[in-house]
C-alpha cells in the first residue's frame, strides 16, 4: 500500500511494542514498526496475528539523533518503547522535538521524567507539541483515578496504591531495578520529598483480606505529575505485587544494592542494575490473559473536611498500556488533544476518555465512593 505513514512505533519488537502494534491495528492506524534490527523486527510483526493484512512497515534505524530525526520527518507522532529511558531516551526525544513530532512514551522511570520536565517541557509547548512520558499502566492509570477524584471540590491530598498480578517483561525489569535505586519521590505541601531506600511498607488492598507489603516502586509518576497543580498538595504512591514472594525478593535486591553498590558512581550503578535485570529475567513473558493477570489501582483522596474514593479494577496491564498509546495515536491523528506540553495521557488525551477505551476493550472498570 502506498501510505503516508503518520505514526512510528520505536521500539516495536519489544514485549510491549508488538501490543502497542495490535492496538494500533485495531483502530486502523497505519504505523511504521521501527528499531535497530529491520529482520527482527519483521519476525517480531509477522508473528502478531492481528497484524494480518494490516498496513505497517518495519524500518531498521541508528539509535543517534541523526538518524531518528530523519526517520521522524514529516510524521505527526512518536511512540517510544525503548528503556531503560534514563539510558536511551535522549536522542529519541531530541529527534521527536527537532521534527516537529509529538511524543508519547512507556517509561516508569520517574528521573527521566523530571529531566524531560525540566529540559523539554518549554521546548514542546512552544511547537505546540504534547511531550508526554509514562503514557502506561504505570504512572497514567494512577493519573485517570487521580483526576476523577480531583472532580470533588475540595480535594487536594491523593494517596494511590497500584496492585497488580502481571508478569514482568524484560524491558521493564531493567527499567524498574534502576529507578528504585534512584531518589524516589512523593509530594508534600507541594514540594517533592524523597522516600527512604529501600524501605517496604504494609498496606491493606480493597478486595483483598491479607496485609501486603508494598514500596514506592521509584516514587511513581503521579508526584511528578501534580507537581506545581494548583489542585494537589499531597500526593503519594505506593505498588504491591499479588505475588509477594516476587515481591520480598526484588525488596532483597534493594537491600544488597543499598548495602554493596550504593558508594559506587552513578555509570557503575546503571552497569549493576541492568546487570541485575538480566540475572532476574531473560525470557519475555506470553501475552497476557484476564483470567490470571490482574490489576488494581485504589485512590483515597481527601480535602479539608471532604473525601473520596476510587477504585479501578481491571486486567492485564501491558495490553492496556498497548491501549492508551494506541489511543494517544488516534487522538492526535484526529487533533483531539486536551492539552499540549509536558503532561500526563490524562491531562493530554482526558482521563474519562482513556477510563472508556479501556472499559471499550474489557479492561477496566470502576467504582467512586464519597465519604
Amino acid at each position: 500500500m502506498a501510505t503516508s505513514y503518520q505514526v512510528v512505533v520505536y521500539g516495536a519488537s519489544g514485549y510491549t511494542g508488538k501490543l502497542v502494534a495490535w492496538k494500533l491495528a485495531k483502530r486502523d492506524i497505519p504505523f511504521i514498526a521501527a528499531g535497530r534490527n529491520a529482520e527482527r523486527l519483521q519476525a517480531e510483526m509477522a508473528a502478531i496475528p492481528e497484524l494480518a493484512g494490516h498496513d505497517y512497515q518495519c524500518v531498521g534505524v541508528q539509535h543517534d539523533l541523526a538518524s531518528l530525526t530523519a526517520l521522524f520527518k514529516g510524521k505527526q507522532v512518536v511512540l517510544n518503547i525503548v528503556g531503560p529511558f534514563m539510558q536511551l531516551g535522549q536522542p529519541v526525544v531530541q529527534a521527536a522535538l527537532e521534527a516537529g513530532c509529538h511524543y508519547f512514551d512507556t517509561t516508569g522511570e520517574t528521573d527521566w521524567m523530571l529531566y524531560l520536565k525540566q529540559e523539554y517541557a518549554a521546548a514542546f509547548a512552544s511547537k505546540e507539541l504534547a511531550l508526554c512520558p509514562a503514557n502506561s499502566y504505570m504512572w497514567t492509570e494512577g493519573a485517570i483515578a487521580a483526576e476523577i477524584a480531583l472532580e470533588t471540590p475540595g480535594i487536594d491530598t491523593l494517596d494511590l496504591l497500584y496492585y497488580g498480578d502481571s508478569q514482568i517483561s524484560v524491558a521493564s525489569t531493567m527499567s524498574f531495578l534502576r529507578m528504585c535505586t534512584k531518589p524516589m519521590y512523593h509530594l508534600k505541601g507541594g514540594q517533592l520529598v524523597q522516600w527512604p531506600w529501600a524501605t517496604t511498607y504494609d498496606v491493606a488492598v480493597p478486595g483483598v483480606h491479607r496485609i501486603l507489603k508494598a514500596m514506592p516502586w521509584g516514587g511513581a509518576g503521579e508526584p511528578v505529575w501534580y507537581q506545581g497543580d494548583a489542585r494537589v498538595r499531597n500526593c503519594s504512591v505506593l505498588f504491591a505485587l499479588g505475588n509477594q514472594e516476587m515481591f520480598m525478593q526484588i525488596a532483597g535486591l534493594l537491600q544488597q544494592f543499598e548495602a554493596e553498590h550504593r558508594h559506587l558512581d552513578a555509570a557503575a550503578q546503571e552497569a549493576v542494575t541492568n546487570a541485575i535485570g538480566q540475572q532476574v529475567t531473560q525470557v519475555e513473558p506470553p501475552r497476557e490473559t484476564p483470567e490470571v493477570h490482574r490489576a488494581q489501582v485504589s485512590c483515597l483522596a481527601r480535602g479539608y473536611t471532604q473525601s473520596v474514593s476510587v477504585v479501578l479494577r481491571g486486567s492485564c496491564a501491558y495490553s492496556q498500556t498497548g491501549v492508551f498509546a494506541a489511543e494517544a495515536a488516534i487522538r492526535v491523528l484526529h487533533r483531539q488533544l486536551k492539552a499540549v506540553g509536558f503532561g500526563s495521557g490524562a491531562a493530554i488525551l482526558g482521563a474519562r476518555q482513556l477510563l472508556a477505551a479501556q472499559a471499550d476493550e474489557g479492561y477496566l472498570s470502576y467504582e467512586i465512593t464519597p465519604h
